[in-house]
């Protein structure tokens, strides 16, 4: 099952959130990201969080879970309510953008929660982001621009195919050497590493309108 998750950031293209729901079965709206939802035409199958953002009217079709732990923050909750769900594949919306310390902790939630379900992917205007697993191989456009960021601190062993600009039992550390801005020069892009948490970001030439 496939669940669909907003956040409070700066959500993706309508068109781009309405592509990920026609095959899926859940739409998780996480606290603020409700209002978000709801200003682009969108009705949560289901409102979490500790609403200090959201304030329910009564007149909601959605359930609503109210989860005043300080111990996870909002997206922590929906992706637990989608786990609980049965859902093996997550798409999320609005977890970048905005406040960078949101930013930040969300990536660190993307890596907690990257092994309980068979996909887990971030979505925004500029990218796509996701933690890969090695040995990694998967099929892109030429040209297509993607970006390897040591999320963990250190990533080592790093050897890269279809690249532009390859790694060779490479290392990316962060504060000393990362994979921004390569490119794919392959159809087939494969990627092995031997120790780190390793992320990966798909960037689109312009923002997506």
């Amino acid at each position: 099952m496939k669940a669909v998750i907003i956040c409070d950031g700066e959500l993706a293209p309508k068109y781009v959130i309405e592509r990920d729901l026609e095959n899926s079965s859940l739409l998780i709206a996480a606290d603020g990201g409700a209002y978000k939802a709801i200003e682009s035409g969108f009705s949560p199958d289901v409102i979490i969080g500790d609403l200090d953002s959201y304030i329910p009217s009564g007149d909601e079709k959605a359930e609503i879970f109210r989860d005043q732990s300080q111990e996870t923050n909002d997206l922590e909750k929906a992706l637990n309510y989608a786990r609980q769900t049965s859902a093996t594949e997550v798409v999320v919306f609005g977890a970048t953008g905005n406040r960078l310390d949101h930013t930040l902790k969300n990536l660190s939630v993307l890596l907690q929660f990257n092994r309980q379900f068979h996909t887990i992917l971030f979505k925004d205007r500029y990218s796509e982001i996701r933690v890969i697993h090695s040995p990694f191989s998967e099929e892109f456009p030429l040209h297509t621009s993607i970006s390897l960021f040591p999320l963990s601190g250190t990533v080592e062993g790093i050897t890269t195919n279809g690249l532009k600009y390859p790694l060779v039992n490479g290392t990316l550390e962060n504060g000393v050497q990362d994979g921004s801005s390569n490119e794919t020069i392959k159809k087939t892009v494969e990627i092995e590493f031997k120790k780190g948490d390793l992320l990966l970001l798909v960037n689109y030439k312009t923002e997506r309108e």
